[in-house]
């Protein structure tokens, strides 16, 4: 008889855990080993359980981040098997989780079915994310780069532009140079228009 495969859920959400936790059955070929909703733990329950494949969201518990404990964990165990996932329509996410060596992303607007069809992929050794999302900007204009979107969520977290300079160790005049690029693309007069502009749709949650 096959092993099943090992899960952990982190989720902050009860009900999504309880959903996953029914999902990723024995009988579908898996079994959860942990399931609990703060990010922050990932790391210790990842060295208790070892899990084969992890189920994690982007915002948990006390505002601990699913990216960063992704990230953390990919780099001390690269053989397991991360998916990402958020209720958020946050263009960031998808392209963050890509970057920092997730296998796969998921809208929580997909069905659990989904999920497990997404985890079979993956332990196959696909890598399945959807189609990148761009911010809405003046029909004909070019959507922002990957780098003005750094400075983008840096600016919507309160830096000053010499931090985010500092903190993406490029020049002050580069910071500005894409702050003006972006400003033109969105049709914006200033810096806090371009932030609301973002942050009010929820384009980007600056937190997470």
């Amino acid at each position: 008889m096959k092993t099943p495969v090992k899960v952990m859920i982190v989720d902050d959400h009860e009900s999504m855990r309880n959903l996953f936790e029914k999902e990723f059955t024995p009988e579908h070929g898996f079994i959860v080993v942990e399931s609990f909703g703060n990010a922050a733990d990932a790391a210790v329950y990842c060295s208790l359980t070892q899990p084969d494949l992890i189920i994690m969201d982007v915002c948990t518990e006390n505002g601990a981040s699913g990216l960063d404990a992704a990230g953390k964990i990919l780099k001390k165990l690269p053989g397991v098997k991360i998916i990402i996932t958020s209720g958020f329509d946050e263009v960031t996410y998808m392209p963050r989780a890509k970057e920092l060596g997730a296998h796969a992303f998921v809208h929580k607007i997909m069905s659990v079915e989904y999920y497990r069809e997404v985890a079979s992929r993956v332990l196959d050794g696909e890598y399945v994310f959807p189609e990148r999302k761009t911010i809405p900007l003046p029909q004909g204009k070019a959507p922002f780069t990957d780098r003005e979107m750094e400075v983008l969520r840096l600016l919507c977290r309160f830096l000053t532009p010499q931090q985010v300079a500092e903190s993406l160790s490029i020049s002050y005049k580069t910071v500005n140079r894409h702050i003006e690029n972006m400003k033109e693309k969105g049709r914006m007069k200033s810096v806090m228009e371009l932030m609301t502009y973002v942050l009010s749709n929820g384009w980007i949650n600056p937190n997470f």
